[in-house]
Order: structure tokens, then sequence, then C-alpha cells
């Protein structure tokens, strides 16, 4: 019964499939004969022309483009209004001369907000003509404010060239077409089996009969085949099978027809093994499939347990392909998170270095950006260990290197009385002869001696995850050649791997041959030592034989170079030495833990005498200091190594400001007259720049965002040399704010409703902070962060004597904090809220936004009462309750950091201390001190988790806990200290301290000891008192003083809520 079902399910497939090639029709929707009805969309420092010139038939359009600026896009568009059905294919032709840029099809609805598009990352243009066809799969929604993501009808076509290299080049476009397709199905009708020969019994049938207890054999060895008779024209993805253990082919192909007579070769393979193969034929379309038979691995006869035949979506990219050989493989065959399930990890790098390596959580590691990894396996007797059957524990530390601050990430493994741990550390000159180090460390832990295998495996897989798609696509790497040039050291694609221990063997492998870990399973090894693997997903395998005595440990170490390629650092390779091998030994493990002491040294300048429940809190500090040098390019401040590989002036500017707060100082420097060197002549602060240049998107907050780092630098320097040098930056950043605040200075935004009238004087809409990257909005984070900017403008003329400018940006600022406020007051009034707005248009509540406003901008005191306060008490009953399980979520950012510091500037420590412990207990992993740009309830959900670790929120963390110690109020001159330390900390025997904390007012220490009823608060350091005095606030709980004495005297200048005071340095008895 259930056979008859599917049957007439499959005949009312084929027979809607008939019926609608009788009736769809394509249509060509442009010849291209002329360019009339294009128009351009292009950005600044792109410029771009169209023109007509021969095409496929009669006249094709030329797109020349040139990226003037090194960064942008430029396109065309034309109105083609379109209904569209179930499935659909647009084709069309293209030929190139142009660099591997970025080639966007666009397709947009009729309010030109919702975009849906095939976005061609690097592109490899074709140089001769090549039919496009761009199906309805192909198509991924881009962007806008639209809950519906199907593509129903579309109201323009856009080709867009978008820099990723950058540069100028020709594109010619013709004959584009559209037309209807049938429905997609994954119901196809059962395909009839034939054989050359067959032994008894065991007929082609059996290969395709979804049982894995059946099997086809051949009657013979030699050439033999079997074919599939699709019935009929089917689209699939490629090969599975399963072959018949021993009675595997070593060579063979495989052939496609459309009628059976005339066969194309699709794929072949010469060096087949094991038990299983997968093969990628991406939207292969076919009516007869053969697999011709060439050569059996044992010299009998061949055996298939089963064929299978993947559908079109399990292989349209590398990524679906190897997911879905994971999913049909035992586990631990691939990197975890081809199962579908998340994984994370840290980076190692030196600083200011354009390269990093990547940690998973595993202890595999990613040895280049989007290439390869090595991945540790062991096998004990007949168990192989590895990622799937181990739990792995995190750590910042390596066996024998023992200090306070550790910052040397590794992993952890423990089975069958092996101890092992994998570590990086990275070391040498960025961009010159850097190099990263990965330590081994194996120990017995039993009372017996122990005898194991250890395998590295060197395979194209990233640590960065499929699913990771922004700047880099994570997920399957690039191996073309993998070989062993002397024992201990090997090429992957000229990239030397030095090892500092003589390992057993060592084998190569394509990617057809075989799983490698099925070939460890099996005691066996590649037997070549070199390989090139055209699909660029060659492999090898190294082998170690270590025999431990009782409680006996070993260590070795690979050395990769970040920059230099094999002729650079082996230039005798090949001539059979194999002193690279052993050399040095001794010497890269100096380098592993010189890597340590630096990161201990460059990290402390702040000293934290503390008891040990600060330690998680401080480590997280100075990892994060780490992390944001690692992450760093050049003089470039970037958030993240991968996703984020970009310098972003919003995250430079907070994380710059993190950095001098920890007494790090020239890297800020370097980073400010960098970036101010792309300042747009027009006065534009552009929102990135990147190895391109500029790019010119508008993001408004940027241009605030410069001259507060400006002035910031200075508050902690005092180098007015500096700041007089920048600031014609300055003034043309204020100029071109006043440009925007022009644009909604008009009349109609003057005299409309209050629903108009809100946005008169601000800056216009953008996407901002990348929180309205569906739809631009008027975000009071952009104008927050311009009001920041011309305050910070005023005084820097203040200083430099620059009267004449001074009052004109005065005039500026004042006009634009009546503004500001103006529009707040009317955006909540029009939407009837009682808290301050995200926007303008929304009246969303967005305290994560919001709080900029409290600090860096020091808006506090003109912000609207009661509506601040409820903004963050609104904030502060979400969070409790997503906390406490009271509320469903999906994730958050840990930009929530910055929140940590509202609550202490509106003096609810207690509030500040629950937020803390929330978010650190979300760091995954837990020891390596960072987090994700994304977290996720579920932390095994396979969801784009931005860059880790993300440098921005590590900085917002900085800036956060700093101001438990220390924070400047800006609107009253105060200094203020102590306002969220925690009870435990000032009552700890013994007392606590920090030393060294960089203030605008100079550096400033303080010791806090319990002395019975009074606390002794000593204060001192090389600073200027402030104008307004120094104030310790929410002291000891916020309990009232019986009694204040300073230097001997007592004060009246104090409540439960602060101390005042008035001159450096200090002793400072507190009685209760």
């Amino acid at each position: 019964m259930k056979n008859r079902f599917r049957k007439t399910e499959i005949w009312l497939t084929l027979l809607a499939v008939t019926s609608f090639a009788a009736t769809a029709q394509q249509r060509t929707l442009e010849t291209f004969e002329q360019t009339s009805g294009w128009t351009f969309n292009i950005s600044d420092g792109v410029t771009l022309d169209i023109s007509s010139e021969k095409g496929i038939s009669g006249n094709a359009v030329r797109i020349d483009y040139d990226f003037t600026e090194g960064t942008g896009y430029g396109g065309i568009q034309k109105l083609f209004p379109l209904d569209l059905p179930e499935n659909y294919e647009f084709s069309f032709w293209l030929r190139a001369e142009s660099p591997s840029n970025n080639f966007e099809i666009k397709f947009i609805d009729s309010t030109g907000n919702n975009v849906w598009w095939v976005n061609n990352r690097n592109y490899d243009f074709p140089r001769e003509w090549k039919k496009i066809r761009i199906k309805k799969r192909h198509i991924s929604f881009a962007w806008g404010p639209s809950e519906d993501r199907d593509m129903s009808r579309i109201d323009r076509i856009e080709f867009t060239v978008a820099s990723f290299v950058g540069g100028k080049g020709t594109l010619w476009l013709d004959d584009l077409r559209f037309e209807p397709l049938p429905p997609e199905t994954d119901v196809w009708p059962e395909p009839a089996l034939s054989a050359s020969s067959s032994a008894w019994r065991h007929g082609p049938q059996l290969a395709a009969d979804g049982s894995s207890e059946t099997f086809w054999q051949s009657r013979k060895g030699g050439k033999q085949s079997i074919v599939f008779d699709f019935r009929g024209r089917r689209e699939f993805g490629g090969l599975h099978i399963e072959w018949l253990e021993g009675s595997h082919a070593e060579a063979w192909e495989v052939m496609l027809s459309s009628d059976g007579n005339k066969w194309e070769k699709a794929y072949s393979v010469n060096a087949g093994r094991g038990n299983t193969s997968f093969i990628r034929l991406p939207e292969a379309e076919a009516s007869y499939l053969r697999i011709d038979l060439l050569k059996p691995a044992g010299g009998g006869s061949y055996g298939i347990r089963e064929i299978k035949i993947p559908d079109v979506k399990s292989t349209l990219t590398p990524n679906d392909f190897i997911i879905y050989a994971a999913k049909n493989s035992p586990a631990g065959s691939y990197p975890g998170y081809f199962s579908e399930r998340a994984s994370y990890w840290t980076v190692t790098g030196v600083s200011s270095d354009t390269k990093e390596a990547l940690i998973s959580e595993d202890g595999m590691l990613e040895v280049e950006k989007g290439r390869f990894s090595i991945e540790p396996m062991l096998k004990i007797g007949n168990t192989l260990v590895n990622h799937s059957n181990v739990k792995p524990d995190q750590g910042m530390g390596f066996p024998g290197y023992n200090k306070d601050f550790v910052f040397l990430p590794s992993v952890e493994w423990q089975h069958s009385g092996i101890r092992f741990v994998t570590g990086v550390s990275s070391g040498g000159k960025p961009d010159d002869d850097s190099e990263l180090y990965i330590g081994y460390w194996f120990e017995n832990t039993t009372d017996r001696p122990l005898e194991f295998e250890f395998y590295l495996l060197i395979r194209p897989y990233q640590v960065n995850l499929y699913y990771q798609f922004l700047n880099t696509v994570g997920g399957t790497g690039r191996i073309m050649t993998i070989s062993e040039i002397t024992r201990g050291l090997i090429s992957v694609d000229d990239k030397p791997v030095r090892l500092t221990e003589e390992y057993e063997s060592f084998g190569a492998a394509k990617y057809d041959e075989g799983n490698p870990v099925g070939m460890i399973r099996r005691g066996e090894m590649p037997s070549a030592v070199s390989k090139t693997d055209p699909s660029g997903m060659a492999g090898g395998i190294i082998r170690y034989r270590i025999s431990l005595e009782a409680g006996e440990s070993k260590e070795f170490f690979a050395v990769i170079p970040y920059h230099r390629f094999l002729a650079e650092v082996a230039p005798e390779a090949g001539s059979g030495d194999t002193a690279i091998l052993t050399a040095g030994g001794a010497s890269v493990r100096e380098k592993y833990f010189a890597s340590a002491d630096y990161w201990d040294k460059r990290t402390g300048h702040i000293r934290f005498d503390l008891p040990p429940s600060a330690d998680r809190l401080i480590d997280t500090w100075r990892s994060n200091l780490a992390y944001i040098l690692i992450n760093r390019d050049g003089a470039g401040i970037q958030p993240g190594s991968r996703s984020y590989d970009r310098s972003w002036i919003r995250d430079g500017s907070l994380t710059s400001s993190a950095l001098l707060k920890s007494g790090i100082v020239s890297e800020v420097k370097e980073f400010i007259e960098w970036y101010a060197g792309y300042q747009y002549e027009n006065g534009k602060v552009p929102c990135v720049v990147d190895s391109r240049g500029p790019d010119p998107v508008p993001e408004h907050d940027s241009h605030g965002q410069l001259i507060y780092l400006i002035r910031e630098y200075f508050n902690f320097t005092g180098d007015t040399v500096f700041l007089r040098s920048m600031n014609g930056h300055v003034l043309k950043a204020v100029d071109y704010i006043a440009s925007l605040t022009a644009e909604r200075s008009t009349d109609h935004f003057r005299n409309g409703n209050d629903s108009v009238r809100a946005y008169y004087g601000l800056v216009p809409e953008s996407i901002s902070h990348e929180g309205y990257s569906a739809k631009p909005m008027h975000s009071y984070w952009d104008n927050f962060f311009i009001m920041k900017g011309l305050k910070d403008a005023v005084e820097i003329q203040s200083i430099l004597g620059e009267d004449e400018h001074r009052e004109n940006i005065t005039r500026i600022r004042d006009e634009f904090r009546e503004n500001l406020y103006n529009s707040i007051d009317l955006a909540m009034k029009v939407r009837g809220i009682d808290y301050i707005p995200g926007c303008v248009e929304l009246g969303d509540f967005d305290a994560t936004s919001t709080t900029i406003a409290l600090t860096p901008c020091n808006e506090l005191g003109n912000l609207p009462v009661p509506e601040v306060y409820n903004t963050f008490e609104k904030y502060y009953e979400f969070f409790r309750k997503r906390r406490d399980g009271l509320l469903d979520w999906v994730n958050y950012t840990p930009y929530e950091n910055r929140l940590i510091g509202s609550f202490i500037m509106l003096d609810q420590p207690d509030r500040a201390h629950e937020l803390i412990d929330f978010l650190l207990d979300d760091q995954r992993p837990r020891n390596w001190n960072h987090w994700a740009e994304v977290v996720w309830r579920d932390p095994r959900f396979p969801g784009f988790i931005g860059d880790m670790p993300h440098t921005w929120c590590g900085s917002d963390f900085i800036n956060a806990i700093r101001s438990m110690f220390v924070y400047e109020n800006e609107y009253d001159h105060t200094l203020v200290l102590a306002a969220a330390l925690r009870q435990d900390w000032i009552d700890t025997p013994g007392g606590m301290s920090v030393s060294k904390l960089p203030t605008y007012y100079g550096e400033i220490s303080y010791s806090i000891r319990k002395e019975g009823n009074q606390y002794r608060f000593t204060i001192n350091g090389d600073l200027d008192l402030p104008a307004g005095g120094i104030l310790i606030r929410n002291f000891n709980g916020g309990a009232m003083p019986s009694e204040v004495i300073v230097n001997g005297r007592a004060t009246t200048g104090f409540s439960g809520r602060e101390i005042s005071i008035t001159e450096v340095p200090a002793e400072v008895i507190i009685r209760y």
C-alpha cells in the first residue's frame, strides 16, 4: 500500500511538471540594445559609466567602474515589475575584465526598502561570454523592514559591483530573461538500475533499495559499470556511495547523459580507499548516471551496499556538502560544528599583525584565515579519542608556566590515564617574522607505562564556522597541495609547518580518497607524501607513537610562520638535511612562553590587589586588552579577526578609550592619525576603513566619534602638540555636521506637526550603530555622539586658544542641544512613551543604545527626568525577568556590558553587580575571558555570533568595570572613586588597593583597609586635583558615616551617598 501511494505521488508530480512545461513561457526582460532606462546606484568614491557594445546577439551594455577610494559600490538598476510564481529562473550573459570584486544581483520591491540578492563574494568574473542562471533557491533576503522574507513580487533589478579588492574593471551584460519553472520537488521517480555484471542474488537494484544489509556485487573485476535511469531529467547534488567492505573501487568515474547514448565525464577518482565515498556534483542535471568502475582495490570484484543521490540543496555550497558528509559519517569524522552544533574559539597573534590564528574549544587550530587547520587526535589501544568523545576544558595556561595572570589559551583532554594539553601563542615582529607556536603536552597520570598514537590532521577546514558569513565565509577552507619536504617539515600550499619532535610517518590524500579519520580508525595511513587536489580539499596526517612511564610527561611544538613561505624559511629544503626538525626545540619553548611574559607586562599597567573573588573580573579586563591588541591590524583597531576584520571609528573610539584607561597610549595615537587620514575632503568621517580604504556608507555617529576620540586622547596625555595637529580634522568634521543638521532645519521640519518637528535640527537618518540596518532611522545614538563631538570641539578650541572657532562651534553646539532635547520630548509625546526612545521614527526601547548618553557623552544632567530613570528601570525589569527565567528569549548582545557603567553612574551599584555576574556567566568558553557579539540562549544553537573575541564588547566591559574603581564626571568636574566596590573587597583582611589608575587628571592610587568600626581610605598619585574635587561614592553600601576625618581633620562634606575630598594626597578615616 505504501509503495502504491508513492507511485501515485510521483505520477501526480510528473503530470504537474508536464502540464507546467506546456504552459510556461520564457520572457525576455532586456535585450540591452540600448542603455535607456538604466539608472546608476553608486557610492562616494566610485565612478561609473555605461555604453553599448557588441554582445552575444546585437548589442550588450558595457559597464566601466573605478573604485577611486578603494571601497564602495557601483551598479545599474531598472524597472521590471514582476509577480513571481512559485519557482523561477533569471538568466543573462556576462563577460568581464575585472579584478575579483563582489558581484551582486539585487531584486528590489516597490518601496525600495526591501532587497533580495545573490551576493557573489570575491567573484571570479568570466573573461569569455558565460550564461549565468539564477534560480529561486539562489536568492536570499538581504535587508529591509519586511517581516515577509519570501520574494513574491519585484519592482527593480540591479547589477552591482562592490569592492572586495578594489581597482577598476569592465563588465558586459546581455540578454536578461525570466522563466517560470516547475515547483521544486524532492519526490522523483524510482530509478531503474542496470549493471554490466552482477553476482547471483546481488543485482544492481540492491544498491539503491534503502537497505545497508543488501548489496550489489559484480561477477568479476576489471572494468564494470552500474547505470541509473532516472526515468526523466532530474536535478541532484552528487553521490554518496557505501561500498561493501573490502570491495571498493580504487579508480572509478562518474558519467552523465541526457539520452543514455552520449556521455560526459562529471568526476573521476584515482586512489579511492575506505568504505564511504562522497562526491560533490553541484546542481547536476541528467537523465542517466553511470558509475564506471575501473580498478578494484583488492583485485577482485566490486561491491556496493548503497548508492544515495543527495538532493541539490545538500551540496549547493562546499559547506552544504561537508555538512551532508558529516551527518552521514561516524561521529568525530569532521570538525564538530559540521554536525550543525555551535562551537567556540579564541584568537592568538602578535599586536598589530594583519594575520591571526584561531584555536577552537576542542583544540583545533586554524592556522590561516580561510585556509586550513591542524586538529589533534589520540588513539589509545583501539579507541580513537577526539572532540566527539572527550569533554574539553579550556584554560589560560600551559604546563611549566606559572604567574598570577597568564595569557596562554589552551585546551585540556583527559582520557584513559592520558592528560593532553594543546596550547597556542605567537611571537615575532608583526607582518615580518611573526610565528604561530602550538604546544602539545602529554602526561601519564597512571601508575603504569602507557603507549599510544598521536595524530595531527591537516585539513581544509576553518575554526571559523560555516554560519559565519560577514566579510569572510567560515567552514570549509582550501588546501590545493600538501607535501612532506623533509622529515618534520610539511608544506601546505607553500606554508611551512615545522615540528620540533620527529614523527613516525606522514601521508597526504585528496578528499575523494577517503576520510582520514576513517583511515586512522582502520590503522591505515595514506601512501603518498604529496598530493594536489584541484577541488582545494587535500589533506594530510602526521602520526606519532608515544611511550610514557608512570607519571612521565612530554611536550613538543609546531611552528608556522604567519607571513613567510617555504622558500623564505627553508631555502635548502629538499636536500635531506633534517636539522630543521631537531634544531631549536628549547628556543621554541622559550618563544612560546615569552608571549605570556609580554602580555603580562603589556596589560599590567594598573596594579590590583584584590581578594580572589575579583580574579575573574580582572582577568577578563586584562585578557580583553590582549585581545584588542591582537585583533589590531597595523594601526587599525578592529573588533574581530574574521567577520569584523575592519576598523570602525565607532568601535575604535570606545575601544581606544578602554586602552587609555588601562595605560596603553601609543596605539591610540597611531589609530587616530591613521583613521583621520581617511576623512573625506568635505569633512565626512567614514564609518569604517579597511585595507581597501574608507567605506562610503553613511553612519552619522562617526563624525562626533572622531572628535571625541581626539579629545579623549588629550584628556589622558595632555599632548597639546598632537591636539593642534588634529584640529583641522575637528573643524572639518564640525562643518560636515553643520551641513547635515541643515538638511533637517528647513521650514518643512520647523513648521510641521509634532511628528515632523521631532526631526528638526537632527542629523539625517542612517543605519547608525547598525541597529537600523533594515532601514535607516534618525537615531539618538547618532545624535548623542554628535552632541559629544560638538561639546569636545568647543573645549578643544578653548585649549588651543582658537577663540573665533570656539564661538562659532559654541553656537552650533547650543542650537543642536536645544533641538536634540526638543526632539526627544516630541518623540516621547507622539509615541506616548515614558522612556527615551532609540530613534525618532519608532519610539523603540533600546537601553543599550541610550546608555551612551550617560557615558561617554556625559548628558545625564541634561536628560529629561523621570524618563531617563524610567529607561534604565525598564531595562532592569527586563534583565531580571530574563535572568530569572520569567520570559522567553532567544539571544542578546553583550553590548549590555555598557549598562554596568550606567547603573554605577545612577548610583545603583547592586544592579551593576547583578549584571556583571550574569554577563560573566555567558562567556563562552568561560575560562577564555571573552564574549562573542551574540549570545544564544541555547549555547549549541548554530547561529551567527558576529566574531569572537569581540573586542568592542570587551572594551565596553573594561570601560564599565573601570567605573567601579574610578570615573570622571565632566558636568561637575569631579573624579569619582570606589562607586561600586563589592563589600567583600573592602572588608577583606589585609585590605585592598588599586595602583596607577590613569584618569583625565593624572594617575591615581588608593587603598582601603577595614579597622574595627572604621575604614582607612588612602589616596595618592601623580595627579592634579579636579575643579570639583574627588568624591567617594556609595561606599560601604551607602551607609551614613558617623564621622569622616581627612588628613587628621574632621570634615562635614559627606553623606551616605558621597564623601567629598578636596586635597591629595589624602588619608581618609571613615567611621561608622
